[in-house]
């Protein structure tokens, strides 16, 4: 355990000193607690063996990362482990309060760097730097830190949102498969070694959402297409297509099965790497439709609007100006390439084959390859093909779209110009023949390359306004000795030099030197420096580069040998530099950080001209092809440039100072961000699981100065913050404890170099950062678990002149009281709010049931007042009425009521009715229709009332009511009328009456009795005969 290895014990005296001992004795000699160390600044001695056993012992348990200080050492297992990189364990990582309390993981570099950006810790951009030999294992992890960014840097808030992250990250992370397919090749090393560099720029916006990334590429190892090293293979890409063809695609290719071609070496060797069908659906992906591969990989069709193109890009030229629209506003842009915010395009169509064969570009350059030339006897003639070479070239030049007879010509002779006007035809040597036939193959497939990023990037990238900061991934090729070395990897090897100056000059020699301008006393450690090698590479004002430059300038033949004795007389001084005495090529070694490494002067020079003849480049441009049209345009202007003069000819651009300026460009944007480092640690060269060898991982611990590197980060400190950054940012951590007078928790004055020390007295603190160094200790001991005295202890920080200084658990546990101290305010801040709006609702409420009630009442009142008005209206209309009835029954009766109620004599026996019964009777019988209509109604008076209102409307005697009947003449076809029979005639008044029945006629009939009404006593006389 790492307590017992710092030599903790809970015994006392001299029982605590000999458990001391035999704790310290083994850790020594044995290897049980050597696994369970997560950082190589734990172990005891720091010493190259030790770190090798302990190395030794964590690989040996399936652990295969561990810290050593500010990098990430990763032992490549050579064997699949898929529960290391799960889904699950990236959210693991990325939700942990303290992610370096976990396994050490790449995942927990990944989840530092984006914690960074969050924070926004100057300098914001961050960068991981990932190197190591070939083979160590450098491309999947990039994959595996492209994967977790593409899980952690993606938590939209919209479903919308959410679909356009989702494309985005999906084809940031298919551009990985479509570039190994191109740029990586089996070598000897490794089966899937990188042969070009590469920097991912991953995009995030202010949300810390990724929104796009962009890819830039250096010195694509484009000689791998004409030349292969003994038991090495070509690019990917060209096995894909033998061996994930068709057998129709095959018969248009020109791929028979079985078919030997001489720039595909090894076709036998089957590796996970050839899968045809994951490139494809990689490249549908990244928006190259299925008609633009059709152009790379696929035979020619007709587009579906009738006209016949050759492929994708053909029709892509001619509709240049369709867009697609665009789900936001103002915006549209070209298809096939989609951005963020646009639609997704719709499903591929089908286009039908033509019977001809296509134009297949790499099919193509694979039967370029097989053109062998023989020397002819007359030198003014020719070169001979050899063999099948007439069938290769007929084949290649169908497939390239070239006429056969010009491709034919300028293989064999070259154009030799004279001033502007004299051309000069010269037949080539047989060996001119094969650098032009070459210089063909690796033409076209450069430019394929860099067509291929620009239009990844064009796919991936986002506009410039949409992000703010950047995470950058940087996967380099490893330092590479063959047996046979060039030009290739003198760059590969240049450009690792200058990344380990990059680590020497950031790490271990400016940290050191800040330590002592800051006033910390610090001893400082040796490491080892190469810049002395760099000075041989690339020196002022000789060096190895500028040798070889200037050679390629000079109007002469160069001969390898005289360029190995220019190297070893003017850089004879160089300790870097050196001699094989027993080789019999002319050659010159140069000591890497690495390792020494020997260089071959053959074919140096000629390769760092690179140089493409114009009419080679002419003939392309004569191709049919869509895409070789799209990769050497006829441009004018780059024709006149072709024919200068020769004393106004440009200097010649080479490859080492295309390389060198592009290697310039990078490091300027390293130096602008935080760096971080993998170490990746090949176990063996045979790539075997399980089997470590001492030798060769003690060789790759020294070559990158890993045990320096342990040395400084054990007793450094790698974060370093300006005093006003850090007061600006912790100045929080106040409420946590409040400014007290030194206690039993206070730190100690300093004393030399302490655990912690509040200042130098060359620079008293601000108050404030005072005040914020006093709550560490209060922050260990709360962070410290139970019964944890190494937890409890003191956190390490320094405060210098300008800076503060502290490890990362120390601004772990900065970030976590400011975490809390954060919390507590949005609990306060949420706590006010919610009583505010908890008073504000209550205060909303009682003014609503104010309202309410305000309204409710006026709305009775007004429902009151309306009604008092109906009732006045119905009550005058009720008036009206009455007395219109009362004038109409008055009129009618003509005045007999009144005689005949005064001639009827009262019976002797009845009693004589009060007064009041009188005036009663008299209002009766005013309204005697009336009284007959209440004693028919369904409801009314009943009984005797009935018969007394009865009585009294029929004005009948004042004798007993039950005395007197009344007789309908039901069965006659008039109405008896109560009335006396008229004496005489009847005048029938036709007025109309408002009473029911009063406008029925009675019929004409001597017996039958008209007046006023035809007036029904009964109920049953009333209903329908």
């Amino acid at each position: 355990m790492a307590s017992q290895v710092h030599g903790h014990s809970s015994g006392s005296g001299a029982q605590g000193g000999e458990s001391l001992r035999e704790d310290l004795r083994e850790f020594l000699s044995g290897e049980v607690p050597l696994h369970q160390l997560d950082d190589l600044t734990k172990v005891n001695p720091v010493t190259p063996e030790t770190v090798l056993r302990c190395l030794q012992a964590r690989y040996a348990a399936d652990t295969f990362y561990t810290n050593a200080g500010c990098t990430l050492v990763a032992l490549n297992p050579f064997k699949a482990v898929p529960q290391l990189y799960s889904p699950a364990l990236m959210r693991e990582y990325h939700a942990a309060p303290q992610p370096r309390k976990l396994k050490p993981h790449i995942f927990t570099v990944g989840e530092q760097t984006y914690r960074n950006v969050k924070g926004l810790i100057e300098p914001v951009n961050q960068s991981i730097i990932v190197s190591g030999e070939s083979g160590a294992g450098k491309t999947w992890t990039s994959r595996c830190l492209m994967k977790f960014y593409a899980v952690v840097a993606a938590s939209p808030t919209s479903w919308e949102s959410h679909r356009i992250a989702e494309r985005i990250e999906q084809r940031i992370l298919n551009s990985n498969p479509v570039m190994e397919a191109f740029g990586n090749a089996c070598t000897l090393r490794n089966n899937n070694s990188s042969r070009f560099g590469k920097f991912i720029q991953l995009q995030l916006n202010r949300a810390q959402q990724m929104t796009g990334a962009a890819v830039q590429t250096y010195l694509l190892e484009k000689t791998r297409v004409a030349c292969q090293a003994s038991s090495e293979r070509n690019f990917h890409i060209f096995y894909q297509i033998c061996k994930g063809a068709s057998t129709d695609e095959r018969l248009q290719w020109h791929l028979p099965e079985g078919a030997a071609f001489s720039w595909l070496p090894n076709p036998d060797r089957t590796l996970e790497e050839d899968c045809f069908e994951v490139t494809r659906e990689a490249m549908l992906h990244l928006g190259i439709d299925t008609p633009t591969q059709n152009n790379i990989f696929q035979p020619v069709g007709t587009h579906p609007c009738g006209s016949t193109v050759q492929c994708g890009l053909g029709h892509r030229a001619q509709c240049a100006e369709t867009k697609i629209p665009d789900s936001t506003p103002g915006r549209a842009v070209r298809a096939p390439v989609l951005r963020e915010g646009q639609r997704e395009p719709g499903p591929k169509p089908h286009w039908p084959r033509r019977s001809e064969p296509g134009p297949q570009v790499l099919a193509g350059l694979l039967h370029l390859g097989n053109i062998r030339f023989a020397d002819s006897e007359d030198e003014a003639q020719p070169c001979q093909l050899m063999g099948d070479a007439k069938c290769s070239i007929r084949t290649s030049a169908s497939l390239l779209q070239l006429p056969e007879a010009p491709l034919l010509e300028t293989l064999r002779i070259r154009t030799i110009r004279a001033g502007r006007q004299q051309v000069f035809r010269k037949p080539c040597s047989r060996a001119e023949c094969d650098i032009r036939r070459d210089c063909v193959a690796k033409l076209v497939y450069a430019r394929l390359f860099d067509w291929l990023v620009s239009v990844i990037n064009s796919s991936i990238c986002a506009d410039p306004d949409s992000w703010t900061t950047f995470i950058g991934l940087l996967d380099v090729y490893g330092f590479e000795s063959f047996p046979n070395n060039s030009l290739e990897q003198l760059c590969i090897n240049y450009a690792n030099e200058k990344l380990q100056q990059h680590f020497v000059a950031h790490y271990l020699r400016a940290q050191q030197e800040e330590y002592a301008v800051e006033g910390l006393e610090w001893s400082f450690v040796n490491y080892q420096d190469n810049q002395p090698c760099l000075d041989l590479l690339e020196g002022s004002p000789i060096s190895i580069c500028s040798l070889i430059n200037e050679e390629c300038r000079l109007n002469r033949p160069s001969s390898a040998a005289q360029l190995q004795t220019r190297i070893e007389s003017a850089l004879a001084g160089s300790p870097c530099l050196g001699h094989n005495k027993l080789s019999r090529e002319p050659s010159f070694i140069v000591v890497h950080y690495a390792g020494p490494v020997q260089y071959h002067t053959a074919g140096l020079v000629e390769k760092n001209k690179d140089p493409v003849p114009p009419e080679l480049t002419r003939l392309l441009q004569q191709s049919q092809d869509p895409l070789l049209k799209v990769l050497f345009p006829a441009d004018p202007e780059e024709k006149a440039q072709e024919e200068p003069s020769g004393q106004s000819r440009a200097p010649v651009l080479t490859v080492v100072s295309k390389f060198k300026a592009s290697l310039e460009q990078l490091l300027q944007v390293l130096h602008s961000t935080t760096p971080h480092y993998i170490r990746c640690i090949k176990p063996n060269s045979q790539g075997q699981a399980h089997t470590f060898l001492q030798e060769e991982v003690l060789s790759q611990l020294e070559a990158c100065g890993l045990v320096e590197t342990i040395h400084i980060s054990a007793a450094g400190f790698p974060v370093r913050i300006p005093h006003r950054n850090f007061v600006e940012r912790y100045e929080l951590l106040r409420r946590l404890r409040a400014r007290t007078s030194p206690g039993p928790h206070s730190p100690p004055p300093a004393e030399g170099r302490s655990e912690w020390s509040p200042c130098t007295e060359a620079a008293t603190p601000q108050p404030l950062l005072q005040d914020i160094l006093h709550t560490l200790p209060a922050l260990t001991q709360a962070a410290a678990a139970p019964g944890d005295p190494a937890e409890a202890s003191a956190a390490p920080v320094h405060c210098g002149r300008t800076k503060v200084f502290m490890t990362d658990s120390t601004l772990e546990l900065l970030e976590h009281g400011r975490a809390q101290v954060l919390e507590q305010c949005a609990r306060r801040i949420q706590g006010s709010w919610r009583r505010h709006w908890y008073c504000k609702q209550g205060r909303r409420r009682r003014a609503a049931v104010l309202i309410q009630a305000a309204i409710r009442s006026w709305l009775a009142r007004k429902h009151v007042r309306r009604l008092h008005a109906a009732a006045t209206v119905i009550e005058r209309a009720w008036r009206r009425w009455r007395i219109g009835m009362a004038f109409l029954a008055s009129k009618e009766l003509d005045g007999v009521e009144e005689n005949h109620l005064s001639q009827v004599p009262l019976p002797t026996g009845s009693l004589l009715l009060p007064q009041t019964q009188t005036s009663l009777l008299a209002a009766v019988i005013r309204l005697w229709p009336l009284g007959l209509v209440l004693a028919n109604a369904a409801v009314g008076v009943r009984g005797f009332q009935r018969k007394l209102v009865v009585w009294a409307c029929l004005q009948l005697p004042t004798g007993s009511p039950s005395s007197y009947t009344v007789q309908t003449a039901q069965g006659q076809a008039g109405v008896t009328s109560i009335r006396a029979l008229p004496q005489g005639s009847i005048k029938f008044h036709c007025r109309k009456s408002p009473l029911p029945y009063a406008d029925i006629c009675p019929e004409p009939s001597p017996y039958s009795v008209t007046g006023f009404n035809q007036i029904l006593l009964e109920r049953d006389s009333l209903g329908p005969r």
